[in-house]
């Protein structure tokens, strides 16, 4: 959907929107980066403490059944910021290199439209400097951090971005933690109006580069898994540091506040992916679809009209986003996407019915603007079952989660209707994607 039709359509006052305040709720989503589903306390996490995202998941409602926009970065905040799933969200594969196109919509428009300050405070992935899916060209009045995902690889960069300036890092300066203080600094400004925050720092995305005394240092562990652990506590630290900041500007009752990770976890540099069972029990990690690398854990909080304590088992994805914040934010959800609003959902009401949840895995052809379509893998829910084909011709891989959420038994065999449906799904939910463009990196110059 272009972007004029997509705002044209979330003009309206939703229907059912009134059992909400009409004054819009301050809106803050913090996104962590490769966070596993078990990583947190609240997950079944026994060594790395998390108390602030636990005592979160107390206040709030927890999510057992979210799912990344896709196994890996740029295109799980595609859907993200589309409210489209894998297979028509506009970028598709981690090439770094695509950006969104100046008619692609996003959340973050939306959101302006209905008089949010807009602010995006991390790594954004959606297109480079000098490029048209640049964040201030897509609804954000402010962003601070990194534009191009390889240029975020690092914790201490030459420099980031301040919109379209480049901010010359101190030396010696720790970038996750720059950022979190220009994200309370957007907090503090905008304190008297309704804003959006996106905070989607880098913690904890390797590389596992801790900045001072590590609070695991006497455990008998690794340097790889200490490191690891102190970032992911580290993190937790800055959103008990944000939900201070709330409480101190009398913002709390006014915030939904959502938390979660772009994709599943991954086991490279000695982090401790097994040691620590950064994704549970659950097969797979970052980069596949199977779901390790899909399965994220996700909380919301919005004091007064959450039920503190709650859970839901409600199966999401990240499409359904963009329409859950469009109806708490009292704007109409636009026509054409893919995700639904879970709104009723928090407030404790009928979820939507059982549908069908896509994700894509794409490969890039090095040195080309294609997509390596040999090369495609496809995944689909529907209730509680998940088919996975790996390639265009390999077989179907069905597993039933509600007895196996590991994964560990492929039933296609015992359930060939449930296959045939699966795969007549997987044909239709798919729109051929737009060339990646190689384009320059500008981060480097």
């Amino acid at each position: 959907m272009n972007r004029r039709h997509f705002l044209a359509a979330g003009s309206g006052i939703l229907a059912g929107a009134e059992a909400f305040p009409r004054k819009p709720p301050n809106i803050v989503f913090i996104l962590g980066d490769d966070l596993g589903y078990g990583d947190l306390g609240c997950y079944g996490q026994q060594k790395i403490r998390t108390p602030h995202l636990d005592r979160l998941a107390g206040e709030g409602m927890r999510f057992t059944q979210c799912y990344a926009g896709a196994p890996v970065c740029a295109p799980s905040r595609s859907v993200l910021m589309s409210g489209l799933h894998g297979g028509h969200a506009p970028i598709r594969a981690n090439a770094g290199t695509q950006p969104l196109a100046a008619e692609d919509a996003t959340l973050a428009d939306l959101l302006k439209q209905r008089g949010y300050a807009t602010g995006g405070f991390g790594k954004w992935g959606l297109g480079d400097a000098q490029s048209d899916g640049v964040p201030w060209k897509h609804g954000f009045d402010t962003f601070f951090g990194y534009l191009h995902q390889v240029h975020a690889h690092s914790y201490y960069p030459d420099f980031l971005w301040d919109n379209e300036r480049r901010f010359e890092m101190p030396k010696g300066s720790y970038s996750a933690d720059v950022i979190f203080e220009r994200s309370l600094e957007f907090v503090r400004k905008n304190r008297d109006r309704p804003f959006f925050l996106y905070q989607c720092g880098t913690l904890p995305h390797a590389r596992f580069e801790p900045p001072d005394v590590n609070p695991y240092s006497d455990m008998p562990w690794t340097a790889g898994q200490k490191a690891y652990a102190s970032m992911v506590t580290r993190l937790d630290t800055q959103v008990g540091l944000l939900r201070a900041l709330l409480r101190e500007c009398h913002l709390e009752s006014d915030t939904l506040l959502f938390f979660t990770s772009d994709n599943g976890a991954h086991s490279g540099e000695e982090k401790g992916f097994e040691f620590f069972r950064s994704n549970g029990r659950l097969r797979g990690e970052k980069g596949q679809l199977y779901e390790g690398g899909l399965r994220v854990p996700m909380i919301a909080q919005w004091k007064g009209r959450i039920r503190p304590g709650t859970a839901s088992d409600v199966p999401c994805s990240f499409c359904d986003v963009l329409p859950t914040l469009a109806q708490a934010a009292a704007t109409g959800i636009p026509e054409g996407i893919d995700g639904v609003s879970l709104l009723p959902v928090l407030r404790g009401e009928k979820p939507p019915p059982d549908r069908y949840l896509y994700w894509e895995n794409d490969a890039w052809i090095a040195g080309t603007r294609q997509l390596d379509e040999s090369r495609l893998g496809q995944a689909a829910r529907w209730g509680k079952w998940k088919a996975i084909r790996h390639r265009p011709e390999a077989p179907l891989e069905l597993y039933d989660l509600a007895a196996d959420p590991g994964e560990t038994a492929d039933v296609s065999g015992a359930h060939p209707d449930i296959g045939a449906s699966m795969e007549t799904f997987l044909r239709k939910a798919r729109r051929v994607p737009r060339p990646h463009n190689l384009g320059d990196m500008q981060f480097i110059k």
